[in-house]
């Protein structure tokens, strides 16, 4: 069985810069929705999934925002025409019937986390997989043996699987190595700040070598780095609060307080729900999206 869960405004960033400007007979901007629905339909069909769920961001701040006011604080806020899109989405997902998950103080890589932990631990879906459909590559650190991300290319008809192997093979770290990669080189998208001097090889050469800060700061301090440069022990020493600190930023949370209920993301293709069907179509008419009605799953 398959489980695809949505990081559903990764995707819309990633579909509305990449789409040109396109409207409907209102003359609305609908291309983050075009654009979400071409990259929603093409995984459906590749997937053939048996659950479906969808996670949003809300507005306001987030609990590592309180902790770091700094915390994606680089990053341009992004166009009106873009938020004003993310109502007709919601809109589309609850007409094929996608249930919808948000949290005020989360972030949707924390609802992902804790959805796909409850979904894998749960005895009656042994064989499970999960796809962690998104535009970014923050959920890497989420595979495991039950979970896969499926991403974009470099534009929206480009996808990519990632595995433990494929994430390997690109980054040379391992996806539960992915949270100590950043505390240590930092994330410069999120203002994640890692340890300042430590680059992303370095960063890589050492994980390859203590497999996580954990055990690379009990080497330091045991006395037992031999093969660290006095220039690069010092960095890891002047930086470990800042290090552990950036750590926690980047790690998601599998414990966000929300309610799943795994049936209730049971996937129902239109095809087998004629209501479902006419009330999509009906909504696809009113976004002028006609080459879409003959593609529906």
């Amino acid at each position: 069985m398959k489980f695809i869960i949505i990081d559903s405004n990764a995707l819309i960033h990633r579909a509305f810069h990449a789409l040109p400007v396109l409207t409907n007979k209102k003359g609305e901007l609908v291309n983050a929705l075009y654009g979400f629905l071409l990259v929603f339909f093409k995984t459906l069909k590749e997937l053939q999934p048996d659950y479906v769920a969808a996670t949003f961001d809300l507005p306001g701040p987030t609990f590592r925002k309180e902790k770091f006011a700094e915390y994606k604080g680089k990053r341009a806020k992004a166009p009106d025409e873009l938020y004003q899109q993310i109502p007709k989405i919601k809109e589309v997902l609850k007409s094929f019937a996608v249930p919808i998950f948000e949290k005020q103080g989360f972030e949707a890589d924390d609802l992902i986390a804790t959805i796909s932990r409850k979904a894998v631990q749960k005895q009656a879906y042994p064989k499970l997989e999960v796809y962690i459909l998104t535009g970014d590559l923050d959920a890497l650190q989420l595979i495991n043996e039950n979970v896969k991300v499926y991403t974009l290319g470099r534009g929206i008809k480009d996808t990519v699987i990632y595995d433990k192997e494929k994430v390997k093979e690109r980054f040379g770290i391992l996806p539960k190595q992915v949270v100590d990669f950043k505390a240590l080189a930092g994330d410069p998208s999120d203002n994640i700040p890692g340890a300042t001097g430590i680059g992303l090889k370095t960063a890589s050469q050492l994980l390859k070598e203590y497999k996580d800060i954990k055990n690379l700061y009990q080497a330091i301090e045991k006395g037992e780095a031999w093969d660290l440069k006095p220039k690069i022990r010092d960095i890891l020493l002047n930086y470990k609060e800042q290090v552990f600190f950036s750590y926690d930023l980047a790690k998601a949370r599998s414990d966000a307080p929300i309610d799943f209920k795994m049936e209730e993301c049971r996937w129902i293709a239109p095809s087998s729900d004629q209501d479902k069907k006419e009330k999509i179509v009906e909504i696809f008419k009113e976004y002028s999206f006609y080459s879409l009605i003959d593609r529906l799953p």
